[in-house]
C-alpha cells in the first residue's frame, strides 16, 4: 500500500523545502559573520569603512540592523518580512559600493539567493511571482 504524504506535500516538495533551509543556513553564516564582525571591529573593518566613505559610528547600528533582519528571516512566521528587509539592506550596500566604484554584483547575487531560499522554504510564494506558464497551444 502506498504511503500518503502528510499535508499533501510530495517527496520532491519536501526536498525543495530542505534545499531552501540549507540556502538559508548558508545565508545565516554569511550575514551572521558579517554582523558579528561589525561588533568585533579591527583595522581591516576600519579601513573598509573608511574606503566606503562611512563613519565608524555607523558600524554598530549596521551590525544590529543586519542581525535583526537575519533573525526575522530565519524565524518562519516573520521570514518574508526578514527577506524584504535583508533585500533592502543589500540595496543600501549596493548603492554604497556603487558610489565609490566598488564591485557590487555579488550583492545582487546574494539578494537573488535570499528570495530563492525564501520561495523554496515557502512554496505558496510561487503564486505571487508573475511568470506565465505555457499551458498549451491554441491556434
Amino acid at each position: 500500500m502506498e504511503r500518503t504524504e502528510s499535508f499533501g506535500a510530495s517527496r520532491r516538495g519536501r526536498k525543495l523545502v530542505w534545499v531552501g533551509w540549507v540556502l538559508s543556513a548558508l545565508l545565516a553564516l554569511l550575514f551572521g559573520f558579517s554582523g558579528v564582525m561589525k561588533f568585533v571591529g579591527g583595522p581591516e573593518l576600519e579601513q573598509g569603512i573608511a574606503d566606503l566613505g562611512l563613519s565608524m559610528s555607523m558600524v554598530v547600528p549596521l551590525g544590529i540592523l543586519e542581525l535583526t533582519c537575519l533573525a526575522l528571516f530565519l524565524i518562519p512566521p516573520t521570514s518574508v518580512v526578514g527577506a524584504i528587509l535583508l533585500t533592502g539592506y543589500l540595496g543600501g550596500a549596493i548603492c554604497t559600493h556603487w558610489r565609490v566604484g566598488d564591485w557590487f554584483i555579488l550583492h545582487i547575487a546574494i539578494g537573488i539567493v535570499i528570495w530563492l531560499a525564501m520561495c523554496l522554504r515557502e512554496p505558496r510564494l510561487w503564486a505571487l511571482i508573475p511568470l506565465r506558464r505555457k499551458v498549451g497551444r491554441t491556434e
